[in-house]
């Protein structure tokens, strides 16, 4: 008799888009390589009805960050993450119930999650529910952001982790070492490892771009930020000596702003897209926030980052800009307020091709060898019936 393939709940949150690029990346290459019945589950709507942060604000957690992130409200963002530690504590109870019942539904061979906060309640109702089930969590961020963001001590579960700096948080945590794997980075879309057939002076030409000119790309996630336009000014004063790819995201208002000024140096200005590996192909370095993705991105596409690192960051990508400080691949900056000398020294003397190099020393291929870690933990927890 055959056995059935090998199922699989991956749960993600639709909150900033990496979680779920995160798991929709990783679907496409296990189901390619494993065939595995892998399915998407969206933790928001297991527990909707629970969402403490719906019943005071009128809108659900996830669209509460989604918002947070438009308007640029994230100073303080520390200080909202314990108030929000504070609410899931409340609602533990009711959601670890909530999603018991769901496993028992769902009866997966394994239980995959990509979201931080919600490492305890998913843990405790795998556990009541299919105590022989593995539970994985993997990391989207390059490091933890403690406590209760990521990890939870003594809990049974695997932890794969994309740096070296959140393998020695697990460890510290308690965490034996088989339980704590290693990949060589964040997780991207494949479409990041196909080869670009692009003739990058022809296509410049084609967004009214100079062939030759340095080429920036601002990407901001696809929100996009109101801090774009002033990002842009600032460059526009300084008469640089590059050229801007701007990507707008969902926020078409901040698009038509943008495209309706007349800049003194070439700017194109984009939407929404699916196309970011072919933007940054075009481009020769990134301004931006140090999200996990986008800078991890920017890496494999051989772009040089110019981020910002302040009050305003996000706590949880905070270490990020530490990251790229460490791998002396971009320029951390304490305010954007000062991004027009950043781009000067980029393009001084020979600074770009030294940091472009070493990008060249960062090799990301977690996408292809999570699917086989996840494998053998499979093998290790029990097998499909």
């Amino acid at each position: 008799m055959q056995e059935r393939p090998r199922k699989v709940d991956f749960v993600f949150f639709d909150a900033g888009g990496g979680h779920r690029a995160a798991a929709t990346a990783l679907k496409s290459v296990i189901e390619k390589q494993r065939g595995w019945d892998v399915r998407l589950v969206n933790f928001q709507e297991i527990l909707d009805h629970l969402d403490i942060f719906r019943k005071i604000s009128g809108i659900r957690l996830q669209d509460v960050y989604k918002l947070i992130l438009k308007k640029g409200w994230t100073l303080g963002s520390p200080q909202m993450l314990v108030i929000m530690h504070t609410l899931i504590r409340l609602y533990h109870p009711a959601q670890v119930s909530e999603l018991k019942k769901f496993w028992e539904e769902s009866k997966p061979d394994m239980v995959v999650s990509v979201i931080p906060n919600f490492a305890r309640a998913l843990y405790q109702s795998l556990q009541a529910a299919l105590p022989k089930t593995p539970l994985v969590t993997i990391l989207t961020d390059l490091a933890d952001y403690p406590p209760h963001f990521w990890m939870e001590p003594g809990q049974d579960q695997y932890w794969i982790c994309g740096s070296e700096r959140a393998v020695r948080q697990a460890m510290a945590m308690g965490y034996a070492r088989e339980k704590v794997l290693r990949v060589s980075g964040m997780v991207l879309n494949p479409r990041f490892y196909e080869p670009v057939m692009m003739d990058r002076v022809a296509e410049r030409r084609k967004l009214r771009l100079e062939p030759e000119r340095p080429t920036g790309l601002i990407l901001f996630g696809g929100q996009g930020s109101t801090v774009m336009e002033s990002i842009l000014q600032r460059l526009a004063e300084d008469q640089t000596a590059a050229q801007f790819i701007a990507i707008c995201g969902k926020n078409d208002a901040l698009r038509r702003r943008l495209s309706d000024r007349k800049w003194p140096m070439p700017v194109h200005v984009e939407g929404f897209t699916t196309e970011i590996p072919a933007f940054m192909h075009l481009s020769d370095f990134m301004i931006g926030k140090p999200g996990p993705g986008s800078l991890s991105e920017a890496m494999h596409m051989r772009l040089p980052a110019i981020v910002e690192r302040n009050a305003w960051t996000l706590p949880q990508e905070r270490y990020n800009a530490e990251w790229l400080t460490e791998n002396e691949t971009g320029l951390v900056l304490s305010s954007f307020r000062d991004v027009d000398k950043a781009v000067r020294q980029l393009l001084a003397g020979n600074t770009l091709d030294l940091y472009r190099a070493n990008t060249h020393k960062l090799t990301n291929r977690a996408v292809f060898e999570i699917p086989s870690l996840l494998e053998r933990i499979m093998e290790a927890g029990g097998s499909a019936t």
